[in-house]
This record gives C-alpha cells, sequence and structure tokens, in this order.
C-alpha cells in the first residue's frame, strides 16, 4: 500500500507543479563568473536587470528577445538594484565601495554616484514621497530624494540590515536584522525605530515579502530553514513553516495569495494561503542548485542561476498559471 500512496502522492505533486508554475524561458548569461545578487525590471521596456556581485558587472536582459544585450561594468560587488519607470533611473548599489550609482535607463549614462558607509545592499522605493531606501553599513537605512538624487537622511540600526519592505498605504518599514536576530519595525515620518520582533530559535533573516492588506510579513530563515509568517499589526509570529535550505529572495502574490521562495537548494518553494487563513505548502518546483536569488514581476517569476563548471549562468523564467 506504502508504494501506492507514494506514487499517488509524487503524481499529486507534479500535478500541481503544472497548474502551479511553469518554466517558460531559459536565458544564458555568458561571460558571468561568481555570485548573482538581486535583479530589478524594467516591466515597459521588458528588461530584467541582474546584479552580477561577482563578476562586478551589471546585466541587462531583453526578455522579449531572451538574450543579454549589454554588461555594464566598473562596478565594486553590485548587491541591490532598483529601475524606477516614472524617472527611467537605474540604481545600482555597490556593496565593495559603498556607493549607490545612479544611471540613466536608456543610454547608462552615469548621472550621480551617492556615498554610504559601506556594504550597500538593498534598495527599495517609497512611491508616494519620492524616495528610495537603501540599507548600508553596520546598521541603517539610507535615504534618497529620487527627483533630485541626493541623499536627504538616514535612519540608525542595530544591524546591518537585510531584506526590508515598504507599506504603501501606511508609515512602516519592517527590516530584516539578522546580526540581532530580529526584525525592526520603522515609522518612516519620523525615521526611528519604534519596535523589534525576536525570531525565537531560528536565525539568518535575510529574505522578506509583506501582504500589506492581510496584516502578513513573510520572513525566510535559514538557520534551521523556515518561512516565519508574522501578524504585523500585533508584531506575533503566527506560523513556521519547512523551507529548502539557503533561500534568498521571497515574493507576496496577492492575486493568488501565495508566497514564493526561491532555495539555493534547487526549488522555488510555494505556499498557499487556505480558508482559515493560514499559509500551507502547496508545491515546490525543481530549479537549479544555487538559483537562490530571484524575482517576481506580477506573472513571471525569473530565477538566477549562477555559473557552473563550463555551463553559463542562466535565468529561468517560470509562468504563474493560476
Amino acid at each position: 500500500m506504502k508504494p501506492i500512496l507514494f506514487l499517488f502522492g509524487l503524481i499529486f505533486t507534479l500535478a500541481m507543479e503544472g497548474q502551479t508554475l511553469r518554466l517558460t524561458q531559459s536565458v544564458a548569461v555568458p561571460d558571468v563568473n561568481g555570485r548573482i545578487d538581486h535583479l530589478s525590471v524594467d516591466a515597459p521596456g521588458q528588461r530584467l536587470f541582474v546584479a552580477a556581485l561577482g563578476n562586478n558587472t551589471v546585466e541587462v536582459v531583453d526578455l522579449n528577445a531572451g538574450k543579454v544585450v549589454r554588461s555594464l561594468r566598473g562596478f565594486s560587488e553590485p548587491q541591490g538594484l532598483l529601475f524606477l519607470p516614472e524617472f527611467n533611473r537605474l540604481y545600482v548599489a555597490n556593496g565593495g565601495d559603498g556607493t549607490v550609482r545612479v544611471f540613466d535607463g536608456t543610454t547608462f549614462a552615469s548621472i550621480a554616484t551617492l556615498k554610504f558607509e559601506d556594504d550597500a545592499d538593498n534598495l527599495r522605493y517609497d512611491a508616494t514621497a519620492k524616495q528610495v531606501y537603501v540599507g548600508y553599513g553596520s546598521g541603517a537605512l539610507g535615504i534618497i530624494d529620487a527627483t533630485k538624487d541626493t541623499v536627504v537622511g538616514s535612519i540608525p540600526l542595530t544591524a546591518h540590515p537585510e531584506s526590508f519592505q515598504i507599506e504603501a498605504n501606511g508609515p512602516r518599514i519592517f527590516v530584516n536584522l539578522p546580526g540581532s536576530h530580529t526584525v525592526a519595525v520603522i515609522d518612516r515620518r519620523h525615521r526611528q525605530v519604534i519596535g523589534h520582533w525576536p525570531l525565537g530559535l531560528v536565525a539568518a533573516n535575510f529574505p522578506m515579502a509583506l501582504d500589506e492588506a492581510g496584516h502578513r510579513a513573510f520572513i525566510a530563515c535559514r538557520t534551521p530553514a523556515r518561512l516565519l509568517v508574522f501578524d504585523t499589526e500585533t508584531g506575533k509570529e503566527l506560523q513556521k513553516l519547512e523551507l529548502h535550505g539557503d533561500c534568498d529572495d521571497v515574493f507576496f502574490d496577492a492575486k493568488h495569495h501565495r508566497v514564493y521562495a526561491s532555495c539555493g537548494e534547487g526549488f522555488l518553494d510555494v505556499f498557499a494561503r487556505v480558508g482559515t487563513g493560514e499559509y500551507t505548502p502547496q508545491t515546490r518546483v525543481k530549479t537549479e542548485p544555487r538559483g537562490r536569488t530571484s524575482f517576481f514581476d506580477g506573472t513571471r517569476i525569473f530565477v538566477a542561476v549562477p555559473r557552473s563548471g563550463t555551463t553559463d549562468a542562466k535565468l529561468l523564467g517560470f509562468e504563474i498559471m493560476r
């Protein structure tokens, strides 16, 4: 009986994978060695920007053509990327020299170089205030006026910030602080921390996603590999779900009430909201080992896979089926 049950479970899992995500594109990223960090998309122009940290380049991918069309050079460990169609600007945060470099989105001419302490990392945009936030150094968020590309302030933190999320309809920013084993809550109107959420017996909280309307924050941890679900109104942990190892990006899909987590162990883990309001593992989709960074544009997920031996780095594009 057990082999039959196992076979049924395997068939069910494969069927769910086909219904949830479908691999539709594989784009070679040649001449890129080493670690690949975060990505950003130019939706109107159908371009994907890839931070090739170990290569000190930013790769520009034409998604319609399915190929790299430009390699921007001269960076120092590029980590965070942010493309703003509103201003046709590309922001690149560099871990090696602590700069955020700003480029014209068409010509890629340099517009500004903004210096922070060091280890400039994740970038996020507050569309209401027209401000770009960057996590950097031993603990701070820098604030950039996107209309002038100048630094206008900073918010001190207790440790280096990894992923953080900004409320679109509220004043808060939620920040992963793996160095202090917490999530910080910031009131950006007053530029100050107003609370911390302790993580208990899990650590290495790098990726984060936010369901602002549903009052949920999703925190992916690596030690051990778990997805934590927090209530953003109370700061209480609601769930702790098993996750594949080495997760570096997580995204919330508001249309389908799902969470997608890209894990370097070689899987995209998909979690779905059920009738009780809780989340449950829905399926896992095989990618490739070390494919841990990704980007969700609302209809597709792109997973970056670094070079392995003589095999070029690549981008795997998955279509959201339903």
